[in-house]
């Protein structure tokens, strides 16, 4: 045989084994059961190796901005009676060939990627007709089958689920759901096993609603279908409905690629500030305004250490705080995270004083406040309250050289002769930048400068047993941003004192419901701002709630978010929801 004639035999041959490959012709022969491919375990058996799979292709997500690839089901008729094995793979190719319910056969290489089972390296692609999606097999969370058994399969949501996070919204197109809201660990358990246990069990019942999509910033945002603005918003505690499409792990989570939006449902609408009481009280709202630093007081200064990086910014953040400040018709501010900057005409706090009204007076304490960029500060009506004696900051102990020294203000009503000493706090976070030594994460579940804030509070609660009282004083109410959770330490330290949080009072947490709190972080809600109430001062709290106007909406809604639009609404004006306590003096 010559070489020509050899070289022709031998291109013969190879066609013979590829060419039935890439021509429908080639559907129905033996092929890899995805089965196989998946396992039972987190990582393929077959991983590294080149299989030949025939199943139907379920969503395409190889648009613009996509995945690049789609999944692949095996067919309803041909599945394995393992339900510890996944029916479905991911492909990543950008090959063109196939759209949602046709029946594909192709050869790939299998591969674990961050997680996610999935073929790579597809060397021939071939259509193999029309055939029916897969049945979307039924979910719920808490787990019922172990998600791992469903990667990339069709999946339906039975009944609603509830959305926990929307951090992420605007910026990735992501929503957080479980079952029912998540409660923060350590505001029903005392920091230990126990609330990591829980921690753990939250974040393993959760399930991401994405987009389909690997692009930052998403516009429009997908979710709600009729976009996320100032006035439509998309709070923790809605839930969603009819939410089919394919379970997928991505990013260290399991998340849901929807087939179509599904339908959403207000759970939790935004709800007005709490009424007065009827009978005569003053009202005592703490609020952390999320870094309230005015530039300069005079239009420029920006960008500033923290808070608004241009004058625009700031006037639309201004805005916001002034709105929700005022719709609860206070008599007593205490703040906290407001710009350290002195007590002059240009300051931050005057200029907030100013913009409140005539009426509101400033508790000044120069030269007491300490060397954080950030204070706290109280303001008052004095048409209805009036400050008796000086003000006090706690500058020792803790307070000496670090930490943002408290402040003590004794207040009585115009028509009353009762007192009340309000105390404004705001404790060290629970953020780990700079933590070193004692200050590390304790691993109970307290977070970062435990330590330091177990010192704080007792420092407080020490300074408080000694402080001189004036005659016909009914109490104490501490107030403000202690950044622990109602089991961690400092809450316990006050307790034992005799202190009792009024929100938890009036509102009462339990294992599924804990309506008082104030913060939500990383899908868990929980209470990180009080009014806890001395012994003599309980029985005269005639209400005491947060108005949660902040913590469940959308971050990109806020003032320095892309879609935060210019009205005056108090919607997400900080971070933090405020506390608003009646009391009867």
């Amino acid at each position: 045989m010559t070489t020509t004639a050899r070289l022709i035999l031998a291109s013969s041959l190879l066609a013979l084994l590829y060419t039935p490959l890439s021509r429908a012709d080639a559907c129905g022969q033996p092929a890899t059961p995805i089965a196989e491919i998946q396992g039972t375990g987190d990582r393929s058996p077959l991983a590294g190796r080149t299989v030949t799979v025939e199943g139907v292709l379920t969503l395409d997500l190889r648009h613009p901005g996509g995945f690049q690839g789609f999944y692949l089901q095996q067919a309803d008729h041909q599945v394995d009676a393992d339900p510890r094995t996944s029916e479905a793979v991911f492909v990543y190719t950008r090959r063109p060939q196939g759209t949602a319910g046709e029946r594909l056969r192709l050869t790939g290489t299998v591969k674990e990627y961050h997680g996610l089972t999935e073929l790579v390296g597809i060397q021939a692609l071939a259509v193999c007709g029309r055939e029916a999606l897969p049945e979307p097999l039924p979910i719920t969370l808490p787990w019922q089958t172990p998600p791992e058994a469903l990667e990339n399969m069709r999946v339906r949501a039975q009944g609603p689920l509830t959305v926990i996070d929307n951090f992420r919204l605007a910026q990735y197109g992501e929503l957080t759901l479980a079952g029912a809201d998540q409660i923060t660990a350590t505001e029903l358990h005392a920091p230990g096993p126990a609330a990591l246990d829980l921690a753990r069990r939250q974040r393993e019942q959760r399930l991401l609603l994405d987009d389909g999509r690997r692009e930052r910033d998403p516009r429009p945002v997908p979710w709600p279908p009729a976009g996320l603005t100032a006035d439509t918003s998309l709070r923790a505690g809605d839930r969603v409905r009819d939410l089919t499409g394919v379970l997928d792990f991505r990013f260290d989570a399991w998340r849901m690629q929807p087939e179509a939006s599904p339908t959403f449902e207000s759970g939790n609408p935004r709800p007005p500030p709490p009424q007065r009481p009827d009978t005569p009280h003053v009202r005592v709202m703490a609020f952390n305004l999320g870094n309230y630093f005015n530039g300069d007081g005079r239009g420029q200064g920006f960008p500033t250490p923290r808070g608004a990086d241009s004058l625009s910014q700031f006037q639309r953040q201004h805005q916001r705080l002034l709105a929700a400040l005022q719709a609860p018709d206070p008599d007593i501010l205490s703040l906290a995270e407001v710009e350290n900057d002195g007590y002059g005409p240009d300051s931050a706090i005057a200029q907030l004083a100013r913009a409140l009204g005539p009426e509101w007076r400033v508790v000044a304490t120069p030269g007491q406040d300490g060397d954080d960029q950030i204070r706290t500060a109280m303001l008052y009506r004095a048409d209805r309250v009036r400050a008796e004696g000086p003000p006090q900051r706690l500058t020792t102990g803790p307070f000496r050289h670090r930490g943002r020294p408290p402040l003590s203000q004794v207040f009585r009503a115009r028509s009353g002769d009762a007192g009340v000493r309000v105390l404004s706090v705001h404790l060290k976070s629970k953020s780990c930048r700079g933590a070193t030594g004692a200050e590390r994460a304790p691993g109970n579940g307290e977070g970062c400068y435990a330590n330091q804030r177990r010192h704080s509070a007792q420092a407080l609660v020490d300074w408080l047993a000694r402080v001189p009282e004036p005659a016909n004083l009914a109490g104490t109410l501490v107030t403000g941003d202690l950044n622990a959770y109602a089991r961690e330490t400092p809450i316990e330290l006050f307790r034992a004192a005799g202190y009792a949080s009024m929100t938890h009072q009036f509102q009462p947490c339990s294992a599924h419901h804990c309506p008082g709190t104030t913060y939500r972080y990383n899908g868990a809600t929980g209470t990180l701002d009080y009014a806890l109430a001395s012994a003599s001062l309980q029985p005269r709290v005639l209400a005491a709630r947060p108005w949660k106007l902040n913590a469940d909406e959308p971050r990109a809604l806020g003032y320095q978010g892309r879609l935060a639009g210019d009205a005056a609404l108090p919607w997400r004006s900080s971070d933090h929801d405020p506390v608003i306590t009646d009391l009867r003096l």
